[in-house]
């Protein structure tokens, strides 16, 4: 069972739970009950809140990270996406992790636990640290920024998740941390729950992580 620590931070709230799926995603589909979530507007269980919004970067400014422009929260860059038509089905964990973070509000991470190695702990990133976030190279600073760290440094957070991570088509478990913040723990509950029923649908098996 996977076991994650956590440093103080004053309003960060964490959701994780770790997802078993029954063959690589790569053979998976998406079932339409989920892809249909990927847009604005579909029904889904909850409904858009400014106040929350801000509370998730309020929360990410604790350790002096500025969650704006380009290093805005991952659940903004997804309205973006969606409004413009641009968000598209990928795997059954990333479209459960993007459904419901676009839907519910909070930001995601979603890590491949056979590429992510133990021990883990989440804390505020220090000056200078960053990783590669995407397949182009592309690296993000992550000073300041409280992140899910593994054995070999920072790994995700609730901006960009890092490269080296990130699940492909053999991917079959993967580790999800929702990042919330303080106030909306029943919201954060709610959203959790969903998540998890999401991915059950799709075929995953999810389990609660310490």
């Amino acid at each position: 069972m996977i076991k994650i620590e956590i440093e103080a931070h004053p309003t960060l709230q964490i959701r994780a739970f770790e997802t078993t799926f029954p063959s690589p995603l790569g053979s998976l589909t998406s079932p339409p009950e989920l892809t249909h979530l990927l847009r604005t507007g579909a029904a889904a269980p909850f409904v858009p809140d400014e106040a929350l919004r801000t509370g998730v970067r309020d929360m990410l400014r604790h350790g002096g990270y500025k969650p704006t422009g380009r290093g805005k929260p991952a659940s903004e860059y997804l309205v973006r996406a969606a409004t413009e038509g641009a968000l598209g089905p990928i795997n059954p964990a990333v479209d459960a992790c993007n459904a419901a973070s676009l839907q519910g509000g909070f930001p995601i991470s979603v890590v491949d636990t056979d590429r992510a190695q133990p021990p883990f702990h989440i804390a505020i990133a220090r000056p200078g640290e960053r990783y590669v976030f995407n397949r182009s190279a592309q690296e993000i600073d992550v000073s300041g920024l409280v992140c899910l760290f593994d054995r070999d440094g920072p790994c995700a957070n609730a901006v960009k998740d890092a490269q080296r991570t990130k699940t492909d088509e053999t991917s079959t478990r993967t580790l999800s941390i929702v990042w919330g913040t303080s106030g909306w723990e029943a919201r954060l509950d709610a959203v959790t729950s969903w998540y998890r029923s999401l991915l059950a649908a799709a075929g995953g098996r999810t389990v609660t992580v310490i």
